[in-house]
This record gives C-alpha cells, structure tokens and sequence, in this order.
C-alpha cells in the first residue's frame, strides 16, 4: 500500500508553517513568555451554552468480559457514534465503545490486564497507556497501528505511515494490549498514538481514564466512592451543525497529516469540556472529596484555582502527581497543569454551608474559558475523612546514582519544523540506549511550551534552571512541563522492560509534526 513519506510530509508541513506570516510570528513571540499561549484559538460557529447548566457527568466503569489465568481481560470497540455535548446539538465522537470519554478502566497492581480493542472508524489507530509500564509490543507505538475492520482506504497517499515503517506492526481488525500492571497506584489514561494524526484523533474523543490501585494506596485514607471524581479537563471548537472544528489539512484524516496554517504552534478550542460536558456542575456534600485531575486538551495549560462565590480562594491539597501518591500532601492556591499531567487532589467542602458554591477557575484563561467547573455545596455530611497528614515512603533518586547524562533540546529549527536536538522525529534511529535497571540524568531544554513525556520510564524532577523544583514537580512523573528558554534536569529511571520506546513533546500539533524521539533500553 502506498503511503506519503515522511520525507514528504515534513516538506509539505515546512511550506505550510512557512506561509503562516507575521500573526503566527507574534504568537510564536508571546508563546515565548512563560505564562503565553500555547497556540491559536480556533473559534466555533455556533452560539455557546452558558457555563454551569449541565451537570458533569462520569464515565462508565469497564467490566471484564472474561477473568483467566489471573488476567482481567476487556473489550472495546472504537466507534463513531453521535451523543450531546453542547445542549440540543448532536456531535459526532470517535470513541472507545463509541463514548466520550471512553469507560474507565480500573486494574490492580501486579495483576495482569489485557485490553482487545476493535477498530470500525475509517483511519488506522494505536492505543497508547500513557505512563504504563508496558512492554513494547503493547506501548502504542506510532507506527504499531490498528485498522480498520474493512481495510480503510485504498489508494495512492491513502493511510501515511501505515506499511511497518521502521518495524511498526500494521495489524487488521482488532488486536490485545497486554498491561502487565508492575507498578505503583496511579492515575494513568489511555488515548490514541497514530503516527502524524495524534492531535485529530485525540480531539475527536478517543481517550480515557485508566487507573491503577494497589494495597499500600488502599491503607491511605483518602475520600472513596463517590467522593472519587476524575475530572478530564479539555478544550474543543465546534462548527455550526454542532461537529468538531478542527483545522486539519485533511478532514478525512486518512491521507494528508498536518493542520491550516496558523495552528502549527497548537489548537486551542473556545469551550471548556470536563469529562465531555461544557462547563459542568457537580452537587458535593460538606466533606472532602478526591479530585484526579487529567489535562487531556491538545494544546492548552491550565493554572487552576478555586474560588468560593464571595471570591475567596479555597485550597488545592496536592495528593499524587502523574504516578502516585506524594510523600506528604502539600496545599497549593494554584498550580499549573501542562497536556497530559495528572495531579490529584483533596478539597474540603466541610466549612461550607449547603448552597455554597466553588469555581474551578483557569487564571491562564479569560472570559468563559477561565472557568472550568463549579461545586455546589447540596447538604451536611454524616460523615467526614480528614485530609492525612503523610501518604507514602517515597523513594528519592539520588544524583550519585546517574549511569549518564544526556540532553534533549525542544524548538522549531530553522525550515520551521518541531524537532528535538535539531532534527525531525525517525522511526528507524533511536537516539538513547539506556540500560535496563539505570538512572540517568536528561537535560530538558526549549524555545517555546513543551510538555515533555517520555514512555517507560519514571521521572523525579531535579531543577530548574539550577534551582530547586517548584511544588508542582513533586513526586514521580511521566510528563514534565518544560517552560520557554529553560533548563529542566530530571532524573529517568528505567525499570520494566528492554525495546524500543519514546519521548516527545505532549502538544498534540507538535508531535504530529514530528517532535518525538526514540530510545532503545538495552
């Protein structure tokens, strides 16, 4: 089957940027800023509702289709299937069972989950667990890719990336994922990883919560059941018959990678969704809930705080990081969340009385997206979890133990492509062979926003730019928010599994214009 070359590809995006012109050269400049936008606003072509009309709704829980050999196994089929995000609007979603987000997946540490996903959408997908400790044959490599039951489109240009390049897999219909689950409790979500298409894919629906719980978290007490929310924060632009906007060379999303000039630096929707609803209310008791927080948006940051309706602030009480819990708790006024972070935390409604409301605000934002959800307070509670004063034993890597040190460095070079150390993403070189059962020192540089992940490995940030890590870099990472014209040193060690695995840069349009990297565990 033929398919467009990478080479290709980067010439055609090249072009693309390079007509972008002065509007994107300014945003480019204010992207520059620590706290500047992260892409262009992509307006939508329909009236907006008005935050806080509908309540927030939680995604269903998956169930084993069949439990053997002490494996959980699961199903899901990745469907198109139309559902009501804006009220009175039906929006065509790509999603895991055909919903938005797809169900939760809940598994046990040391248990083995084994997860068979069936693709009848009309493009290949890859499904990556992001921060899972996988082996490489079930990470979602880019070029590892699922198609469809029917074969998709047949042709000259039809599906890029999609022969095996540089190993990848290219399998019909459906495969199984195997999660071993060797790690800590964590909150964890699985999304599609298709080569050049990431960004597309994603905003259309494909991703969900995936979380891990292990005894040592279970002794910990910290709000349970319904007092348990996963909140995935994301922004999406709508057209006016209530479809996803988004500025896709190619709409079919089957031929041509890239998007309209002026959106190379990041799409950025106008109308906030949390687990799929706009703006929503969620009805809490005067107790203290739990709070896992995923940014699930392509593009945008969020500094979040919250806010009591006589405009007092109420703390953030920091619980866990991308991997797990922290050490102690730690209660912040605000705290930043760049594409694909996790943060959880505890908040105590206790004081308020019913009818109280809370405010989820984005002080990164103005207007209607500086506002992400509300609480309102609905009656007392019978009972009440206090917030622990210590989590877990938290193991701290130490900088005597770094087998090397290597740099990465993330910026747009000089033909107008996003690279890493200068050159576009190659699925045939690896550009790390780290030693299975090592921890290594990586220098983290950038021009521009750059929420860096990298598959496998478990990070602890170390500085930055020689200072010591803010609160937010707290326990272990996956994801690491490496600001414009800064030095970010983390230590990376990597356990589980030897192969071929990934960094790249967790702003979808970036990475779909190849800014990843390879390294090989050995």
């Amino acid at each position: 089957m033929n398919r467009l070359s990478r080479r290709g590809f980067l010439g055609a995006a090249s072009v693309a940027t390079a007509t972008v012109g002065l509007g994107a050269l300014t945003a480019r400049r204010l992207g520059s800023r620590p706290d500047g936008p992260t892409g262009a606003v992509l307006t939508s072509r329909l009236p907006l509702p008005q935050p806080f009309q509908v309540p927030l709704p939680l995604p269903r829980t998956a169930v084993p289709v069949r439990i053997a050999n002490g494996a959980d196994e699961y199903r899901v089929v990745q469907r198109a299937a139309e559902v009501e995000i804006l009220p009175g609007t039906r929006t065509t979603v790509w999603g895991y069972d055909g919903t938005f987000p797809g169900p939760t997946f809940t598994a046990r540490a040391g248990r083995t989950a084994k997860l068979t996903v069936v693709n009848t959408l009309p493009v290949p997908t890859s499904t990556h667990l992001h921060g899972g400790v996988t082996p490489p044959g079930s990470d979602g490599y880019p070029t590892d890719l699922l198609r469809p039951v029917h074969g998709g489109p047949k042709g000259p240009g039809a599906m890029p990336g999609m022969a095996g390049e540089a190993g990848g897999m290219s399998v019909l219909g459906e495969r199984t994922y195997t999660y071993p689950m060797n790690q800590q409790a964590a909150t964890l979500w699985y999304h599609d990883h298709r080569m050049d298409f990431t960004g597309p894919q994603i905003w259309r629906g494909l991703a969900g919560f995936f979380l891990v719980q292990d005894d040592i978290e279970g002794a910990v007490q910290l709000p349970r059941g319904d007092r348990d929310i996963p909140l995935m924060l994301c922004d999406r632009s709508f057209e006016a018959d209530g479809s996803f906007r988004y500025p896709s060379l190619d709409s079919t999303l089957s031929r041509t990678p890239g998007v309209e000039p002026g959106y190379t630096d990041g799409v950025l929707g106008d109308v906030q969704l949390v687990n799929g609803a706009p703006w929503p209310i969620v009805e809490v008791t005067a107790a203290t809930y739990r709070l896992r927080v995923l940014n699930a948006s392509n593009a945008r940051r969020y500094r979040l705080a919250l806010r009591t309706s006589d405009d007092r602030g109420l703390p953030l009480v920091q619980v866990a990081s991308d991997l797990g819990l922290l050490a102690r708790p730690q209660a912040l006024e605000s705290i930043t969340v760049t594409p694909a972070e996790r943060f959880e935390f505890v908040v105590d409604f206790s004081h308020l009385a019913p009818g109280a409301e809370v405010t989820m605000v984005n002080t990164l934002a103005s207007g209607a997206m500086g506002q992400v959800l509300r609480f309102r307070v609905t009656r007392r509670a019978k009972d009440f979890v206090p917030i622990p004063t210590r989590l877990v034993q938290l193991e701290r890597l130490q900088p005597n133990e770094v087998a090397t040190t290597r740099r990465f460095d993330f910026r747009m070079n000089a033909d107008g492509m996003w690279t890493i150390n200068g050159r576009p993403f190659t699925p045939s070189e690896s550009w790390a062979t780290p030693k299975l059962g090592t921890v290594e020192r990586w220098r983290l540089t950038s021009d521009f926003h750059h929420p860096v992940h990298v598959h496998l490995a478990r990070l602890q940030v170390l500085s930055r730019d020689g200072r010591p890590p803010q609160p937010a870099d707290a326990g272990w990472k996956d994801t690491v928010d490496v600001r414009p014209w800064e030095v970010v040193e983390v230590l990376a060690r990597f356990d589980g599994y030897r192969g071929r695995y990934m960094l790249h840069c967790h702003n979808l349009e970036h990475e779909d214009m190849a800014m990843m990297a390879n390294f090989q565990v050995i």
